[in-house]
């Protein structure tokens, strides 16, 4: 069985890689998440190689335990850190180590192949992720019914169109693997779909 944590660092490596070859303007473009530009998944996504967990704990109180306004906290501030900075920490391996509290492996994964295709989709630039990868998190997405996102997959039935990946029954969606995810992550796609929530 594959190590789900050893497809981080190629994610995140892919994702630096093809920032740093872009241009400046880029990083003010719009992510799929909403409100956030790229540079805001950027600075999101590579808290954890910025702070220790003494610090996080310090946003968290700040925040009042409340994990989305300490996202969107640190996301606002450290957006205007260096892109040099940023593209530092993608690469640095205590992001690639780095797994969420309680979430281990997966949820690790989970969190870099969605913020990748945030900023890769709504860019119109193909999956950075490896296949395997995707795949796996949108296994990850359907076992967990939705849930995770607050997505409604009853009569549902998802088909990946790069891949044989498929999944339910009902109305039928189609769409590339990491387009799927988006759309099990709550996402809105470029196109205008979403999926409903419960």
């Amino acid at each position: 069985m594959t190590d789900l944590q050893s497809w981080v660092a190629p994610t995140y490596r892919g994702l630096a890689d093809s920032l740093a070859a872009a241009t400046v303007e880029t990083w003010d473009a719009s992510s799929l998440c909403e409100k956030w530009l790229v540079r805001h998944v950027i600075a999101h996504v590579t808290m954890p190689a910025r702070l220790t967990p003494e610090q996080f704990g310090a946003e968290m109180a700040a925040a009042g335990g409340d994990f989305t306004v300490l996202s969107d906290t640190v996301a606002t501030r450290d957006a205007a850190l260096p892109v040099a900075d940023l593209l530092a920490q993608l690469r640095s391996p205590r992001l690639h180590a780095w797994q969420p509290p309680g979430g281990g492996a997966a949820g690790a994964l989970s969190h870099a192949v969605i913020h990748s295709l945030d900023v890769t989709i709504a860019l119109d630039r193909p999956a950075i992720a490896p296949a395997e990868a995707v795949t796996a998190v949108l296994d990850q997405l359907t076992a967990a019914h939705g849930t995770w996102f607050g997505i409604d997959l009853t009569g549902v039935r998802l088909e990946a169109t790069d891949t044989d990946w498929n999944w339910g029954n009902g109305q039928l969606v189609r769409a590339d693997s990491g387009s799927l995810v988006a759309l099990l992550s709550g996402r809105t796609l470029p196109d205008g779909r979403t999926l409903p929530h419960s």
